[in-house]
């Protein structure tokens, strides 16, 4: 914790840290890395080809009463939050951001098209996904530190009673020159108790890792940024076992992965709340490509919450909670039930 204390000392002294080389004075290249569940990113039109779940929640003739109004509203909430993620030391913001509970690509269209997102050129990686609640994963990234040159949706099929989930959607470039892979997921909700559900989120864990591994077969030091809202603590078995993902470190060798959200979680700090009880579904881990003091080339540096005041409820029976958009059906004009998590890879220029 030392040497990480003195990191951030030298970093704050420097003029200003950025990835696009900002400052001519500062010693290092930074990126960001972000991912943010949207929280029912849906538009207000009804789709007669389609019968899933929150589309028909989410439409002018819902109990939700879902208009333009709100949609507009719940646009700029998720803009405003995103214009700031990792300001504190890259002006831009997330170069790279996974996103889940979201609709289809036009809403993402909208999005990076509202008044505070627009400047910043994000581009879209999408594909529909199977699930039956209507909602996909997607990035977005900016292009001119991320060029991406192959893209997959991994589908997650859980056999004949299970059916479809999200899938995984895999996302592979160039990061600043750099060769670098995303994953970004959703995995099964907790739906019907944790225990019971547990297959689904391990089974999804187990198809990640297969597809990890596949990448570092081919190149063992490979940098693999999994993230998402994975429904699961950092210490629950699909993480742990099947995913192989540790809180420290110097416990990351023989293909494990490095879980920085772990040192929060067990702080007590999460990233969501139900019935009183925080959880640290959303999650950003790494391979061992991206650990090391050598800054040649990128490494990790460190991993955090956005949680700042304006995005907290302050009164009433969830004080302290994440402030949403909707309780139940009524529209509070909030933000997301989750609040978004964020790391910073650093490099020599």
């Amino acid at each position: 914790m030392k040497k990480k204390t003195i990191l951030i000392i030298a970093f704050i002294s420097l003029i200003l840290l950025s990835f696009n080389s900002y400052s001519q004075k500062s010693e290092l290249k930074v990126g960001c890395i972000a991912f943010y569940n949207l929280e029912n990113l849906f538009d207000t039109i009804v789709d007669p080809d389609t019968t899933k779940i929150l589309q028909e929640d989410f439409t002018p003739y819902s109990t939700k009463n879902w208009n333009t109004e709100k949609y507009n509203k719940k646009l700029a909430n998720m803009s405003d939050v995103i214009s700031q993620i990792g300001t504190e030391f890259v002006p831009t913001g997330p170069a790279i951001l996974g996103v889940s509970e979201i609709e289809n690509r036009q809403v993402l269209e909208d999005l990076i098209n509202t008044p505070k997102l627009k400047p910043l050129n994000y581009k879209i990686v999408h594909f529909d996904s199977p699930d039956r609640r209507g909602v996909d994963v997607g990035l977005l990234y900016q292009p001119k530190y991320f060029t991406v040159t192959n893209s997959k949706a991994i589908y997650l099929d859980m056999g004949p009673k299970g059916g479809y989930t999200r899938d995984i959607l895999l996302v592979s470039g160039l990061f600043d020159g750099e060769p670098m892979h995303f994953m970004v997921n959703h995995w099964s909700s907790r739906r019907g108790g944790e225990e019971r559900s547990a297959p689904r989120r391990n089974k999804a864990a187990e198809v990640a890792r297969h597809h990890i591994d596949s990448i570092l077969k081919d190149d063992p030091d490979a940098k693999i940024i999994l993230m998402g809202d994975l429904n699961d603590n950092p210490t629950n078995e699909s993480v742990k076992v099947y995913l192989g993902a540790e809180g420290k470190e110097r416990k990351v060798k023989d293909g494990k992965m490095f879980n920085p959200m772990e040192a929060y979680y067990r702080k007590g700090i999460g990233t969501g709340a139900y019935q009183d009880t925080w959880h640290l579904f959303d999650q950003l881990i790494i391979t061992e490509g991206l650990l090391g003091d050598d800054r040649s080339t990128y490494k990790f540096f460190d991993a955090r919450i956005f949680s700042k005041p304006f995005m907290i409820q302050n009164t009433g029976r969830f004080e302290g909670y994440p402030l949403r958009g909707f309780v139940g059906d009524t529209f509070q004009g909030g933000y997301s039930d989750h609040f978004p998590v964020y790391l910073f890879l650093v490099k020599n220029k």
